[in-house]
């Protein structure tokens, strides 16, 4: 209902020239096929959290074709991979976990060290959202469905990315163990980007040991109270000054 009440508040609104409704990855139907999802694969996740996203693409569309498209307002759906990136506290994430663990001196306990996600750097699609938006508002023809993910080579395993995590953070250490009654997770998950790469000439700029470099610089700024503005404001100046040379310009 969220989504319907924005998007009620937009078609009502004089002022709006552009909108980006950020899903999820999670959206498709994923029956672990070892695929790497496109726009136009079905819809329906799995779990509560996921299906209530793939409802809000569907909301999305209905309002596109209702009110928005005659009143020239652009709507894209943008559907990000797993982001990463520092100062994310929330419980049952696997870098908020190494990072807590690390600072207690614990071992890292990693639930599914074989699943593969698109884990990305989160200024990776914060970018891509502004950037989309502003270009849909120019030409509404450019207004779609998008997926924002890493390159499919930087699709990596968790236990991959917990091995970054250690290298970074010294001293870190991982282990896993069999979960009882666990809930359902999906083994492999991939998104397919060549459409947003084909329509606004868009790429990663981060791979995923970079992703991974820059979190750690973050996690361990915040987490000494040690110039962490300084290091969170560089990041975003580096990244902003690479992408407006090699996407943007």
């Amino acid at each position: 209902m969220g989504t319907v009440n924005l998007l009620d508040i937009v078609r009502k609104s004089k002022s709006v020239i552009s909108v980006i409704n950020v899903t999820t990855d999670k959206v498709y139907r994923n029956n672990d096929a070892s695929i790497a999802f496109k726009e136009d694969d079905q819809l329906s996740g799995f779990d509560p959290y996921s299906n209530s996203k793939s409802c809000s693409e569907l909301v999305s569309e209905s309002y596109i074709n209702s009110f928005l498209s005659s009143k020239n307002i652009p709507l894209s759906t943008m559907r990000a991979g797993n982001v990463i990136g520092g100062g994310d506290y929330a419980e049952n994430r696997i870098i908020p976990d190494c990072v807590r663990s690390s600072v207690k001196g614990e071992s890292i306990l990693i639930r599914n060290p074989k699943s593969v996600r698109p884990f990305q750097h989160v200024l990776e699609p914060l970018f891509a959202y502004l950037f989309v938006a502003y270009k849909q508002a120019n030409d509404y023809s450019e207004a779609s469905s998008y997926n924002i993910g890493p390159e499919l080579s930087d699709c990596v395993e968790t236990s991959v990315l917990v091995d970054y995590f250690c290298k970074y953070w010294d001293g870190a250490t991982w282990h896993t163990q069999v979960q009882q009654n666990a809930l359902h997770e999906a083994k492999f998950l991939m998104l397919d980007c060549t459409k947003i790469k084909r329509t606004f000439n868009w790429r990663p700029l981060l791979n995923v040991e970079d992703a991974v470099r820059l979190t750690v610089e973050l996690s361990r700024a915040l987490v000494n109270d040690h110039n962490y503005k300084q290091v969170l404001f560089k990041q975003i100046e580096d990244y902003a000054k690479t992408f407006e040379e090699e996407i943007a310009r």
